[in-house]
């Protein structure tokens, strides 16, 4: 009876390093597509901060680059939203001034 709980206690230990090899195998290449993918992203934000180099990227790097990225969006928006204010305000003047324009015209026509 010894001999058999010995060789399940055997089995058990050769059962759970298996399962340990596959989770540092799982652990290896989830860290190696961290890696990737934050040398991915750094590239496309700034391609000569990453790859180039081969040095490796943070996950500061990435968060920094992401926020910084999406602080010129807002700015973009910002821009386009002002310019599009003051385009509807040109093209208000334009037509007052159209308008005025011919007003004034008729005006001239019917004194002539």
């Amino acid at each position: 009876q010894a001999e058999e709980e010995l060789k399940a206690a055997w089995c058990q230990l050769r059962e759970m390093e298996r399962r340990e090899r596959l989770l540092r195998s799982d652990v290896q290449r989830a860290g190696e597509q961290l890696e990737s993918f934050k040398t991915q992203v750094m590239q496309l934000c700034s391609p000569s901060a990453a790859g180039s180099t081969g040095r490796s990227v943070t996950e500061q790097q990435v968060i920094e680059k992401v926020r910084q990225i999406s602080d010129e969006n807002q700015q973009s928006h910002e821009r386009e939203k002002s310019l599009q204010k003051e385009l509807s305000s040109r093209l208000a003047k334009e037509r007052e001034v159209s308008a005025n324009m011919e007003v004034f015209k008729n005006s001239l026509q019917k004194l002539q």
